[in-house]
């Protein structure tokens, strides 16, 4: 399509100055020709479909059509319109105001100190995980993440652009069925991509992996290949280690990177909110030898890899959101007060349903802690011994679950409003499912009363299970003694 001048009209719309135009598509401030007031500010994306353009434009520009008329939320801009395709192609769309993640780096970063840089980028990287979080639960994976498709917006939020190589599970994959070879970008495309599997959600997290080490590190952790060969060394070729380059990298933020940028799909995140998790509690964070290293693989282990990535296949990833919710983010109420024998076992009865046969679930632990509960008079009543006490309780009452593969975490929060710090925690991390028992608010149920656990079923953002069960005496009996005595034991290792 030819370039567009501006005061001419088109399909309603008034074109106005040019704000783009690149290898791709065009990009115009639009306005509605007729003079009414848009709701917000609008641009029109229009493909380059010249003779010499290639073919990956027009597929990948009818792919965005499709993906920007289906996705929603707060990370996407707002779709107003679409042309023909086959006459006139262009979208319209909201205009969003605001900084590359490229660009932000290069402003917000440089004069830093690397604690200060590395609390930055893990807020950074946790906000960008909750968008691709909201891109999967919608069945859609991005597959072209680089901080240039990232837009950081004023209010602080961040919002995903360019979806021209994005898949849906809801639709027919018009680039695997039109290219054979790996399409997006080189520096961030994650192994399974290079050898043409699409629609994994958890590619995404590879290119967060990259962005992350490229903000810490201030490099790509790949290079940027240009031929198929060197995209192919993604297979076996581990990256420097972020603490390599400088020892003062916190071994948690290493431990996070390199999960993410981990060759085989099944050895990172089982999905964003996992990630944006640890990135927002990084003393829950479990240090591996992977997060320790500060060396490089030898040329032998590198063989070695090579040699295992020879016979490597990708299996077809499950629909995007099949994937999450295979790992979900349980979160498990404990009363910190009042607390009966019978509510406790019906909690870790629900906790151990939740889990099932979900080797990616992962579990945290949480209890809030009033401040008037604390004194600064009583020893075994300051806000220290109080914590130690509650995190104690929990490490006893998680004695019981059955975990395999599942991760567990404890977090103790201070609030004297439970359930609103309840919601909070459930929202800003992702939560799946919320186990409550009807004893956690220590109060009695009353009909006029919203209680607790009523108040945090009504405003969830999730799935809400309110516990109440019958337990048979003689095993509540034998159980409680042991509860009691892991709790001692736990108690006076954390002293």
């Amino acid at each position: 399509m030819n370039e567009l001048s501006a005061g001419s009209v088109l399909d309603g719309f008034l074109i106005g100055r040019s704000l783009y135009s690149g290898a791709m598509a065009r990009i115009y401030e639009v306005s509605y020709a007729d003079g009414r007031p848009a709701p917000f500010p609008m641009v029109m994306k229009v493909p380059r479909m010249t003779l010499s353009d290639g073919g990956e434009n027009i597929t990948g520009f009818e792919v965005e059509h499709q993906m920007m008329q289906m996705l929603s939320g707060p990370h996407v801009p707002r779709f107003v319109a679409a042309g023909d395709i086959r006459e006139v192609p262009y979208i319209v769309m909201e205009h969003l105001e605001g900084r590359t993640l490229e660009k932000w780096s290069e402003e917000s970063l440089a004069d830093l100190t690397m604690a200060q840089r590395v609390e930055r980028i893990a807020h950074i990287g946790a906000q960008l995980a909750d968008a691709i979080h909201s891109l999967h639960q919608q069945n859609a994976c991005h597959l072209d993440l680089k901080p240039a498709n990232v837009i950081l917006l004023d209010s602080g939020s961040i919002v995903l652009l360019d979806f021209g190589l994005s898949y849906h599970g809801d639709y027919p994959d018009l680039l695997a069925e039109e290219f054979r070879h790996a399409v997006g970008s080189p520096a961030y495309m994650s192994p399974e991509q290079v050898v043409g599997t699409r629609g994994d959600p958890r590619s995404d997290l590879f290119a967060i992996g990259v962005m992350l080490y490229e903000m810490v590190c201030g490099v790509l952790p790949f290079g940027a290949p240009s031929t198929k060969g060197g995209l192919r060394q993604r297979l076996w070729m581990a990256p420097t280690p972020p603490r390599a380059r400088n020892h003062i990298i916190p071994d948690w933020l290493q431990e996070i990177i390199l999960t993410c940028l981990e060759p085989q799909a099944d050895m990172r995140y089982p999905s964003a909110a996992h990630l944006a998790f640890d990135l927002r509690n990084p003393k829950q964070v479990g240090i591996t030898g992977r997060g320790r290293s500060t060396e490089s693989l030898s040329p032998w282990e590198h063989f070695r890899r090579w040699i295992r990535a020879i016979g490597l296949h990708y299996e077809p990833s499950p629909l995007p959101r099949e994937r999450i919710q295979e790992a979900p983010l349980i979160m498990v109420g404990l009363p910190s007060r009042n607390a009966k024998d019978t509510a406790l076992w019906g909690l870790r009865l629900a906790a151990n349903r939740a889990l099932g046969n979900r080797p990616g679930a992962r579990i945290a632990v949480v209890m809030v802690l009033r401040p008037s509960e604390t004194s600064y008079t009583k020893r075994d009543q300051s806000e220290t011994a109080m914590y130690r006490s509650y995190l104690a309780r929990m490490k006893a009452w998680a004695n019981g679950l059955k975990l395999d593969s599942q991760q567990i975490t404890f977090h103790v929060l201070e609030s004297d409003d439970v359930a609103g710090a309840l919601l909070q925690y459930a929202e800003q991390n992702k939560v799946t499912l919320i186990i409550l028992g009807a004893a956690t608010q220590g109060l009695r149920v009353q009909r006029f009363v919203a209680t607790i656990p009523i108040r945090v079923a009504m405003y969830a953002p999730c799935t809400v299970t309110l516990v109440r069960e019958d337990i048979p005496f003689q095993k509540l009996a034998q159980d409680s003694s042991e509860v009691r005595a892991v709790a001692a034991r736990v108690l006076q290792e954390t002293l």
